[in-house]
């Protein structure tokens, strides 16, 4: 495994990770709730790659990140509602299960015609969304089924032998995942139980 430190990442270095990525590799990388398996969900391989690593099932839709709502609106369809709940919560711990658009491969919905998006407030995965310009797999680095990873060490106990690529943003700052919200059923479900209250969803969702 080839490890990067966030902290005193060189421009040649986050190169070498950026081109890994365009060439269809998965890295390991820190998001804003836990460290993340990122690659390019429009490279099919590479998403296969993703649930050779975790041992996962493949009828489970992969988690995208994005850096703006203008990305989000590359690979999904966004209504009104989930506008103004993007304007409120992102970046932030806020993801939102919407309508993919058919151009996303169903290798990443899972056949569900659906995505859960997220914008986060991680520097590291800012800088390689910007400079990757499309949206980056973020499901979770750990072996299915088992606990989500708050450090590099955690990702190598379990990847190790399966992850080419990892990035060390340290110690994440809290062991959970974002609030998952269900905007494709009405009214809008909370799946998970996150940073953002139900309390503060029902003040956009009225």
């Amino acid at each position: 495994m080839q490890l990067f430190d966030a902290a005193t990442l060189s421009n040649e270095a986050f190169e070498e990770i950026l081109s890994f990525l365009s060439a269809g590799g998965v890295i390991g990388f820190p998001t804003d709730t836990a460290y993340g398996l990122g690659a390019d969900p429009f490279n099919e391989s590479a998403v296969r790659r993703i649930f050779e690593i975790k041992g996962r099932a493949e009828d489970k839709p992969i988690l995208l990140l994005v850096n703006s709502v203008e990305m989000a609106g590359t690979v999904a369809t966004l209504s009104e509602t989930a506008l103004a709940l993007a304007a409120r919560f992102w970046p932030g711990p806020l993801t939102m299960i919407v309508p993919a658009r058919p151009s996303l491969p169903a290798a990443v919905t899972a056949g569900t015609s659906t995505v859960g998006l997220r914008w986060g407030k991680a520097a590291f995965a800012g800088k390689l969304l910007s400079a990757f310009g499309r949206p980056v797999t973020a499901t979770s680095a750990n072996l299915s089924g088992r606990e989500s990873a708050v450090t590099a060490d955690e990702v190598r106990a379990q990847l190790e032998e399966r992850l080419a690529m990892l990035v060390d943003g340290g110690t994440l700052p809290a062991r959970g995942g974002s609030t998952l919200l269900d905007l494709t059923q009405t009214p809008a479900r909370i799946l998970r139980q996150g940073p953002v209250s139900a309390a503060e969803l029902d003040e956009v969702l009225g």
